[in-house]
């Protein structure tokens, strides 16, 4: 082999892995930003790992054009789920894994091609396009088709592969916040932001293949995670013993028949304490209930000028200072959390899964097998998540209802996507049906916010156009009138029908308004920023929301503000309380906000909140609410013991029809 060759090659080993750096660099300038920090740098042994495989391939054939060609399209191949992955961000600000990329791909396509062009053809979407192409460009003109190489060189290849990534598994397992995210405290988007892209899809994978929920013993009862109030309330009476919301289970496998996964799951079930009913308990047994995931709702819509009926929900009836609904796989991972009560650890896929068990805990079923009357509402395409399919399963007497799939025939032919018009035209046909369950997901407020690319922000533009806001924020906060006059009408038609104290309805949304920004990551969300009044730096102060629960019958009393943290994961509990449903609260990562049970609000990410405080798990950081406020002992090791059992919990119950097991034939 003459010099020239020997330089050849030696280029060829070094290709791929600057190509994968390369490619690393360029998707966190478009995503997460910060190219690489000190807690990120393994992504560059890491790439140097993958980069070796990328060298055996691309020598593997005698031909050398055959090696040329196969170094072209792994160069090209291997970037294009890194732009796809970005345009994903650039849209949902969260990583989707690929499984969910790809089952999601052909409905973004077909509804919402207009905004996926938008992104794609934007200054920022070519210049992502043409950075990505650049490697694979360069290499078409300008590279030469390397020659292949001996056992000997490949084995010494491989090994210098698998030197770099034992050097990063060795680093990885010293320390232990690492180890944690790398292992049994894997998420997506947590592994892309810590080691990369590439070894994110490649935990995506092992965890499909291999994952088992996992749970950590721990020796104290979950109580020790509230404070003790600072003055202890004057005793008069004696409590009243309500009991607990526990039933009896067949815990201890009584059938034999429990897997491994669901024995484990059992344990962790019974070494929990269940919470206590309370004088809330059955207080709207028998009522109406109206659920409703409102489309990138947030509080910052609620104005008592702009929005009365909105404003008049969230302060008549029970209040909730400190409510988050946490960012997960899209539209469809908010509605999983507020009906399942549950995180959906497997993206878009834990609705499909969950509905495709023998059993699920949506409420619906219960008040369905109560005589119940009512459907599912969606005013945009039946299809979209394959909402035709998992929808149908929810328990409504009357199904799913949304375009394509039976509301075209309520609606009329002059079909569009107005919130007002979905209330106005559905209310209708089950208000006399008492007692009635509905699920509405509502859809005005979508992106974009233009007010020339979306027709309900253009038909409020003149009640925003004072605000002192930027034109993106005004037609958000314009799209988000067809709601209020939807809501309006709603609480107007059951207040005409001497119905509204025997109706609740509960409403939150599904995510954050992501569509506000284009070009976000966490620390530079101008959009959003402006909206909430304050720059947001973390998924707490991104993700906070508001939960309306109101009753008509709640207006003449007193608020009820629950100022502890709760999220979407408390609402199917809460419900079960209110409306006498027997249930068993062990079985609810969620609590019943009005029990005895402690406030946590957490991530798929192992994120918490409590009213201690708030810990990040990538920074492995807890910042107390209180300086001066003493923790219990061992307060942060035990709480991230406690969230970690719950998001295995969440999984497990995916994985394993769990509710199948416990509740079928009971």
């Amino acid at each position: 082999m003459d010099v020239r060759e020997k330089k050849l090659l030696h280029a060829q080993v070094y290709l791929f892995p600057l190509a994968l750096i390369y490619y690393e660099i360029v998707f966190r300038i478009f995503t997460v930003g910060g190219i690489f920090r000190l807690r990120t740098l393994l992504i560059v042994p890491f790439c140097c790992a993958y980069g070796g495989i990328g060298y055996l391939l691309s020598t593997i054939f005698k031909n050398r054009r055959a090696n040329y060609f196969v170094t072209l399209a792994l160069l090209l191949l291997t970037a294009l789920p890194y732009g796809v992955e970005a345009f994903v961000y650039r849209a949902f600000k969260i990583f989707f894994n690929i499984k969910a990329i790809v089952d999601g791909a052909g409905d973004v396509a077909m509804d919402f091609s207009g905004e996926v062009f938008r992104l794609i053809f934007s200054f920022r979407g070519i210049a992502c396009i043409v950075m990505f192409l650049l490697p694979g460009g360069l290499y078409l003109f300008c590279g030469t088709a390397p020659a292949a190489i001996g056992g000997r060189a490949r084995g010494m290849a491989a090994a210098r592969a698998a030197a770099f990534y034992l050097i990063c598994i060795l680093v990885i397992h010293t320390a232990p916040t690492l180890s944690r995210l790398y292992g049994d405290e894997y998420s997506f988007n947590a592994a892309v932001e810590q080691f990369g892209f590439l070894t994110g899809v490649q935990l995506d994978v092992r965890e499909r293949m291999f994952g088992r929920a996992t749970f950590q013993d721990i020796d104290i009862i979950e109580a020790l995670a509230t404070p003790e109030p600072e003055v202890t309330p004057e005793v008069t009476a004696e409590p009243v013993n309500y009991g607990l919301n526990q039933m009896e289970l067949p815990l201890d496998d009584p059938f034999g028949i429990a897997t491994n996964e669901i024995k484990d799951l059992n344990r962790y079930v019974a070494s929990l304490t269940a919470s206590k009913k309370n004088e809330w308990t059955g207080r709207f047994q028998g009522k109406n209930l109206i659920i409703i995931t409102a489309e990138a709702f947030t509080k910052e819509v609620i104005d008592p000028e702009r929005t009365p009926t909105l404003y008049r929900m969230a302060t008549k009836g029970v209040q909730f200072t400190d409510y988050y609904q946490f960012a997960a796989a899209g539209t469809t991972g908010g509605e999983f959390q507020q009906l399942f009560g549950l995180l959906p650890n497997w993206g878009l896929d834990s609705f499909k899964q969950m509905t495709s068990h023998s059993y699920n805990m949506a409420i619906t079923q219960y008040l369905a097998a109560q005589g119940y009357q009512g459907a599912a509402y969606h005013n945009g395409t039946s299809t979209f998540y394959d909402r035709d399919k998992t929808h149908n399963r929810l328990g409504y007497s009357d199904g799913f209802l949304a375009m394509g799939c039976g509301l075209e025939d309520i609606m009329g032919t002059d079909w569009d996507t107005s919130d007002k018009d979905l209330f106005e035209k559905t209310v209708p046909t089950y208000i006399d049906r008492q007692p009635f369950s509905c699920y509405y997901m509502t859809v005005s407020a979508h992106t974009p916010y233009g007010f020339d690319d979306n027709a309900w922000a253009y038909k409020h533009k003149d009640e925003v156009d004072d605000l002192p806001y930027s034109e993106p924020v005004k037609g958000y906060l314009a799209s988000n009138m067809e709601l209020e006059e939807g809501l309006t009408y709603l609480i107007g038609a059951l207040e005409e029908k001497g119905i509204a104290d025997d109706t609740v309805i509960c409403l939150t949304g599904d995510h954050f308004p992501y569509g506000l920004d284009d070009n976000a990551a966490l620390g530079d969300m101008p959009y959003l920023s402006e909206l909430y009044g304050y720059n947001v730096e973390n998924t707490f102060q991104r993700d906070h929301n508001c939960w309306l629960l109101w009753c008509g019958e709640l207006e003449d009393e007193e608020p009820v503000v629950i100022d502890s943290p709760t999220s979407s994961l408390d609402i199917l509990p809460t419900l079960y309380n209110l409306f006498g449903i027997e249930f068993d609260s062990r079985v609810f990562p969620g609590r019943d906000v009005f029990s005895d049970a402690p406030a946590l609000a957490f991530t798929m990410s192992y994120n918490w909140r409590t009213d201690y405080g708030q810990y990040d798990n990538t920074e492995n950081t807890f910042t107390p609410n209180d300086e001066d406020v003493a923790l219990p002992p061992n307060y942060v090791e035990n709480m991230k013991t406690i969230v970690h059992n719950k998001v295995s919990f969440c999984s497990g119950v995916l994985a394993s029809d769990y509710y199948g097991y416990l509740f079928q034939g009971m």
